[in-house]
């Protein structure tokens, strides 16, 4: 049975089937996917994700036009799976970091998961656990380790 991927925001509040997305990759705690921006950019046209199933987030490259690494784009997630239809359902969490190529670390969308808590869109455990994965992932960011966990799945992504 193949996998489909969902991609799930609240804000705005929306659920995507990621269609496009192509599996490279997957056992039971990573997921590899090859993709065609859903809606292209002059910056960045396509790009690689790395879905921690069970550190809970997403680290995606992206490219441009010419191939060349735009940033990394990091996404606070929680997995739903469904084993009936072997679907996952990749929770956005709101906090994002971004790795740009000449080391510049930048942490966005924290004020997100406030007014989500406000909007009563967000249970107070999510945000929780948003605020622990971002914690984690900042952590090997700036210790570098995310580099040596990425790039062999950044290269099969690249192989096929």
């Amino acid at each position: 049975m193949n996998t489909t991927l969902y991609r799930k925001r609240f804000i705005p509040m929306e659920t995507i089937l990621l269609k496009d997305d192509n599996i490279v990759f997957q056992n039971e705690d990573v997921i590899v996917t090859k993709w065609n921006a859903l809606k292209p950019r002059e910056d960045f046209s396509k790009g690689i994700s790395c879905y921690f199933l069970k550190e809970g987030y997403k680290i995606s490259r992206f490219i441009n036009k010419n191939d060349n690494i735009v940033y990394h784009y990091c996404d606070i997630i929680e997995t739903e799976y469904i084993v009936q239809n072997n679907t996952y359902i990749f929770i956005d969490l709101l906090a994002d970091v971004l790795i740009y190529e000449n080391g510049f670390i930048k942490v966005v969308d924290i004020a997100e998961i406030a007014e989500a808590l406000e909007k009563n869109i967000l249970s107070l455990d999510l945000a929780k656990k948003a605020l622990y994965r971002l914690d984690a992932l900042l952590t090997i960011i700036y210790n570098g380790t995310w580099k040596q966990k990425t790039e062999l799945y950044f290269e099969m992504g690249l192989k096929k």
